[in-house]
């Protein structure tokens, strides 16, 4: 059953933006017009320039347009949370986080190993960084219905997603060297008591072998579990 990512209702999504007033989220075609006119004024003439597409494979691409979410470019990213995605923040890095990012990234660069370490490091940055801007910073692990605070929380799909974006852009940025990114897998075989779960995956470029980066199964601040594919489809 891996690699399939199960259908759901979509919900209507709340979408704030990091460090941006609704000013700034006004419709393109309104912002466009404004700097047009603004433009004319001025004697000069302004072309659009729509932020490169990072290219996707099908599986990822239906993966946002489930959601009606847009996928990441190179300086943002849409991350989801509130369970299925209904709550959306869309969250641009700035110049030095982009460094910082980079840094962090980069340091693994010494093997394949040292590198899903440097990549768990990253995700407990981007765990911080967006936990003060959404209220995820008092999310749990393993986070469903139960936990009775979906605003402050990740699903599985809301991890995926995040996850998958956030891959995509250090692939984009040049500094993944020992992995590519590779389609979300799935899990759940209710006879062994798994229940449904998907989850972000990188392929080892020397061996082939598949690692799964998975940021549902811990808590705010923690390392996200980072174990070979085989052994996933596995876990309860």
């Amino acid at each position: 059953m891996g690699g399939i990512l199960k259908p759901f209702a979509i919900q209507p999504a709340v979408v704030r933006a990091a460090g941006r007033t609704f000013a700034d989220l006004a419709p393109r075609s309104t912002a466009r017009a404004l700097l047009i006119a603004a433009a004319a004024g001025a004697g000069l003439a302004i072309a659009a320039r729509p932020a490169a597409a990072i290219k996707l494979s099908p599986m990822i691409a239906q993966m946002y347009a489930m959601v009606e979410t847009q996928p990441p470019t190179a300086n943002q990213m849409t991350v989801c949370y509130g369970f299925v995605c209904r709550r959306k923040l869309v969250l641009h890095f700035s110049p030095g986080e982009r460094a910082t990012l980079r840094t962090i990234v980069s340091s693994g660069h010494a093997s394949a190993a040292e590198e899903r370490k440097a990549l768990q490091r990253a995700f407990v940055w981007f765990d911080r960084r967006v936990g003060r801007e959404i209220g995820t910073s008092r999310r749990v692990a393993r986070a469903d219905f139960r936990a009775g605070d979906d605003a402050g929380n990740f699903d599985c799909f809301d991890t995926t997603r995040n996850a998958v974006s956030l891959l995509l852009i250090f692939q984009e940025w040049g500094v993944l060297r020992h992995h590519v990114v590779t389609d979300p897998e799935f899990r759940g075989k209710f006879l062994i008591g798994q229940t449904p779960h998907n989850t972000a995956v990188l392929i080892e470029r020397k061996t082939g072998q598949k690692w799964v980066i998975d940021m549902w199964t811990t808590a705010y601040g923690q390392v996200p579990d980072v174990m070979p594919l085989e052994k996933w489809l596995t876990e309860n």
